[in-house]
């Protein structure tokens, strides 16, 4: 499945909004986003599949994509878009479970080298790297890539997409310069809907 457009990945987290994530997921996809993925692992598997199965008939009223964080088996129950796996998920075991159709993506981070790109070509749409500028979300995360080391990840055919202190045009602008296919966010999202807007902006989102 090709990466969403806008190419803008919004991970949840609802310890750091201040209204209900469902809320906050409508004024997120009022604002523009179309791609959100469920994270919040401190909920119960039962609480996390509700949740999404909510998320899911907000997003298909505006036609946004809803993956789940963590275990393809619980995307499946949620019906959602697909799922996003940690660095040591097996993007092919999940393929089998959710088919052709879904949205598979991974979390890489610089010390698991580029190399690893190769053992997910072809069963993974995409890759999260991080952090590649310090981050609001994560104080003292790193060591940070920055837009050179960004570029050293980029064009194996596999997407990659900047997770890490992207909080401003300027930082959406350097990823793309560096090859990345989009970039995703966090804290950001949840604490204040209309920053993004300059991201999306510079994603070329009308």
């Amino acid at each position: 499945m090709p990466v969403p457009y806008p190419p803008l990945l919004v991970i949840t987290d609802r310890r750091q909004a201040d209204q209900p994530l469902p809320e906050l997921v409508e004024r997120l996809f009022l604002a523009g986003v179309r791609w959100l993925s469920l994270r919040d692992k401190d909920l119960p598997d039962a609480e996390r599949v509700e949740l999404a199965r909510a998320l899911m008939v907000l997003a298909r009223l505006w036609g946004a994509c809803v993956t789940l964080h963590g275990d393809p088996a619980l995307a499946v129950a949620a019906g959602a878009d697909g799922v996003h796996l940690t660095s040591g998920g097996d993007p092919a075991a999940a393929r089998a479970l959710l088919g052709a159709g879904a949205l598979i993506g991974l979390s890489l981070h610089d010390s698991d080298g580029p190399a690893a790109l190769e053992r997910v070509a072809g069963q993974a749409d995409y890759v999260t790297l991080s952090p590649v500028f310090p981050s609001g979300s994560k104080p003292g995360y790193g060591p940070c890539l920055g837009e050179a080391g960004l570029r050293r990840w980029t064009g194996t055919g596999v997407p990659v997409i900047g997770l890490g202190g992207i909080d401003n045009a300027e930082s959406v602008v350097a990823c793309r310069a560096a090859g990345a296919a989009g970039v995703a966010v966090m804290g950001l999202a949840m604490r204040d809907v209309p920053a993004l807007a300059p991201l999306l902006g510079a994603l070329g989102a009308e």
